[in-house]
């Protein structure tokens, strides 16, 4: 199974792309996807968009799996994470890939084990598993591989919702 994890943002999107052969899991293809403020917005979404359909073109992942965002009191923030999402939306309609969605805290059981894990242990656990040298930097590529790898852990069990 090939897996495009996506950590949805507008100025850094993380992308990872792993293939899971029975208990195996190697990394495809990592990047970040970065954009900047001073730029139009239809420029920024533009751009994740060209990056996002390229590699769900380029690896043909049966799956895309984003990390579910939580937001209280940032509504410009959810707004503009909402464009990223809006991006991956396109992309799997396009491409006909289903999307499922996983919280942090699943993320952090899938990987670490407990939901309260920190970043830095999800971090050395993707290294881990996916036989890395360096733990994966930024923390949004970190992010795009653990989604990924969430997704080929939780599959089999069906606990990964679609996305709606």
């Amino acid at each position: 199974m090939i897996v495009l994890g996506i950590d949805p943002g507008i100025t850094n999107l993380g992308l990872g792309v792993v293939e899971q052969i029975g208990k195996q899991a190697r990394m495809l293809h990592a990047e970040v996807i970065k954009t900047s403020h001073g730029e139009p917005a239809p420029a920024r979404v533009g751009r994740l968009y060209r990056a996002v359909y390229q590699a769900a073109a380029a690896y043909r992942p049966q799956a895309i799996a984003v990390e579910e965002q939580f937001f209280y009191r940032q509504n410009e923030l959810a707004y503009k994470v909402g464009w990223a999402m809006g991006v991956v939306f396109l992309v799997a309609d396009q491409l006909s890939i289903p999307v499922h969605g996983y919280g942090p805290p699943q993320v952090k059981q899938a990987l670490v084990g407990h939901g309260q894990a920190d970043k830095a242990q999800v971090a050395y656990m993707v290294r881990a598993i996916l036989g890395l040298k360096t733990l994966p930097k930024p923390t949004h590529l970190a992010d795009a591989l653990a989604i990924a790898l969430t997704h080929c852990f939780y599959q089999p069990l069906v606990t990964g919702k679609p996305v709606r």
